[in-house]
């Protein structure tokens, strides 16, 4: 049978048997848990800084495993801020088992890795020190983009998922009461998800430098791949062949230069445009006094 053909049998079974199918493969994984060893790499963020894009291409590299079970195409579990009461056991079972890393670093001759990909992974403030105790040899990327451009990108995605009904000037003037004591309330309640502070911080979220602060708290530079964006996009096999090096891969080129989840910012009232771009100034000048770079965006 082709892969399209079973593809389209999958598509055709019953929701009942696929979840039960599901269920089924999530015990499998729970029973062999000490058997997969935990993540190589994460991609951590930022959301709308082509993280699915990046993920997907790096998947691409016969030496970077997809998450278990393959089929399921996941990006991540989201573990470390949504199922953090769920365990480590239930964390390993996504990830593929020893077994199958040392089938294919033998047929590849050259080492593996496996990881996974969370944009709110760089904005929840506990998830640096969680990682930090699960995951202390972890190899971190970040992809960070134009502030204001992901302000915007954000706030659309918010508007076609159904659940952003203001228009982006007064969600932007909604944010702070929308966010004001979340994170209180998510520092007091260890397995708490804030949905206002990831659905809508749009501004805020766009203030880089604090949030990579956190995670150089835990992990020195040297385990951080910090990529603009905008590189990615003009450029992505250059960027791509950058992370197989950070990540101790032999470099492949991009077969599939698509561009996922991708949403220009092209109407955005320039007033809006010219308060954000003063709003970030002093946030991106901190940026670059911590990266030691101009990330070139005003």
């Amino acid at each position: 049978m082709t892969s399209s053909a079973t593809s389209l049998g999958k598509r055709l079974l019953p929701a009942p048997v696929k979840e039960s199918a599901r269920s089924g493969l999530r015990v499998w994984g729970r029973a062999t848990a000490s058997t997969r060893p935990l993540p190589d790499f994460l991609i951590i963020g930022t959301k709308r800084g082509g993280t699915t894009s990046l993920w997907n291409y790096l998947l691409e590299h016969p030496g970077v495993l997809p998450m278990w079970p393959a089929a399921e195409n996941l990006k991540s579990p989201h573990y470390f801020y949504w199922h953090y009461d769920r365990g480590l056991r239930w964390y390993r079972s996504h990830f593929p088992t020893r077994l199958s890393r040392s089938r294919a670093r033998r047929h590849l001759g050259h080492p593996v890795v496996a990881g996974e990909a969370s944009p709110y992974y760089l904005y929840d403030p506990r998830v640096p020190q969680r990682v930090a105790e699960v995951l202390p040899g972890v190899r971190l990327i970040v992809l960070l983009r134009n502030p204001v451009e992901r302000a915007f990108s954000h706030y659309k995605e918010r508007v076609r998922a159904g659940v952003e009904e203001l228009s982006f000037e007064a969600a932007l003037a909604a944010e702070p009461k929308r966010l004001a004591g979340e994170v209180e309330t998510m520092l007091e309640r260890p397995h708490h998800y804030s949905r206002p502070h990831d659905w809508y911080g749009y501004r805020d979220r766009g203030v880089y430098h604090p949030q990579l602060l956190s995670w150089q708290q835990y992990f020195p530079a040297t385990s951080m791949l910090v990529l603009r964006s905008e590189d990615f996009y003009t450029d992505p096999t250059s960027s791509l062949q950058e992370v197989h090096r950070f990540l101790q891969l032999p470099e492949r080129p991009l077969r599939n230069p698509k561009r996922w989840n991708y949403e220009p910012a092209h109407d955005m009232l320039p007033e809006t445009r010219t308060q954000l771009e003063r709003f970030y100034r002093p946030h991106n000048a901190a940026l670059v006094r911590l990266l030691g770079r101009d990330p070139m965006w005003s």
